[in-house]
């Protein structure tokens, strides 16, 4: 509360003070100043000084309903609180009484005893149950037990989960480890590819110079064959079939050319034709009789 009016500083407030002709109601600002005095009265100190402004008033009366409603819920709670606990010790000295007048007090109990019953209040404290009945043990051990064999699934969930992430992590390292031996494999090898690679620009280059120079011969060629006349029905299959059918028309024409060359030996005139034709004959008979000479003087010598 104190720091809640610390803030409302009179010389800071750009609102118009609650005078008797305003519209707020003065029982809203006799409240406010009843709670503030009860609060302040509560921890001994006195209500600090500040100017009553519409905003200001507003907000403290919001505080003061607020703060009200709870201490009369509080209040409430508190009030069962107390009767609860009468009617405890009430009952408490309602059952020591009954074991005293069985003799079983607590004076006439042995330390083993009081141990035994300390130790089961302690289970019956911590298995949150309100007696100790054997069915009220019962019922919280089985409630136990199924929260315990949540927790085992829950665990086995887990492990299983984290298997799973395992096997991954393992997998991601595995592959990280193949990665870093490739990368530095292929670092160990970039001295030898930036020399194939150099290696590879210089050819390039003079595949280039080639390129032009052999784009420049085919426009020569291009252009002396367009000089000549070439089309491109003139071309390797045309010509090879020309030269096999001027083969032909030689291998046909050469017994005319051998037939005619040999009346070319002959003499224009028939006289001398005929006389030639003499000629021959007189040299073939002279010819025959000099073969037979020659077989018979070979046959004479033989015997």
């Amino acid at each position: 509360m104190s720091e809640t009016l610390s803030g409302s500083d009179p010389s800071v407030s750009t609102e118009t003070p609650l005078k008797s002709g305003n519209v707020f109601d003065a029982s809203r600002i006799a409240e406010v100043k009843s709670w503030l005095t009860s609060q302040f009265d509560a921890v001994g100190k006195d209500v600090p000084a500040f100017e009553y402004t519409a905003r200001s008033v507003a907000h403290l009366h919001n505080i003061a309903t607020a703060s009200q409603a709870k201490n009369q819920a509080a209040g409430i709670v508190a009030k069962d609180f107390r009767q609860k606990a009468a009617e405890f010790r009430s009952q408490a000295a309602r059952i020591r009484e009954i074991l005293e007048n069985v003799g079983l007090g607590q004076e006439s109990l042995t330390p083993n005893v009081v141990s035994s019953a300390q130790v089961l209040a302690s289970m019956s404290n911590l298995l949150n149950i309100r007696d100790t009945e054997l069915s009220s043990f019962l019922v919280a051990i089985a409630d136990l037990s199924l929260r315990k064999t949540a927790v085992e699934e829950k665990r086995a969930k887990v492990q299983q989960e984290s298997k799973a992430l395992l096997d991954y992590t393992r997998k991601a390292i595995s592959r990280l480890t193949y990665l870093k031996r490739t990368l530095a494999q292929l670092e160990d090898d970039i001295s030898p590819c930036e020399a194939q690679m150099e290696n590879w620009k210089t050819n390039l280059a003079v595949m280039e110079s080639k390129e032009r120079q052999y784009f420049q011969q085919y426009s020569n060629y291009k252009a002396m064959l367009n000089r000549v006349g070439y089309t491109p029905e003139v071309s390797h299959g045309v010509l090879v079939e020309m030269a096999e059918h001027r083969k032909d028309l030689e291998n046909k024409t050469k017994p005319i050319l051998d037939t005619l060359r040999s009346y070319q030996d002959l003499p224009p005139d028939k006289a001398l034709a005929a006389l030639a034709i003499e000629e021959k004959k007189r040299q073939y008979t002279d010819a025959e009789k000099y073969l037979d000479d020659i077989l018979q003087s070979a046959l004479g010598s033989s015997d």
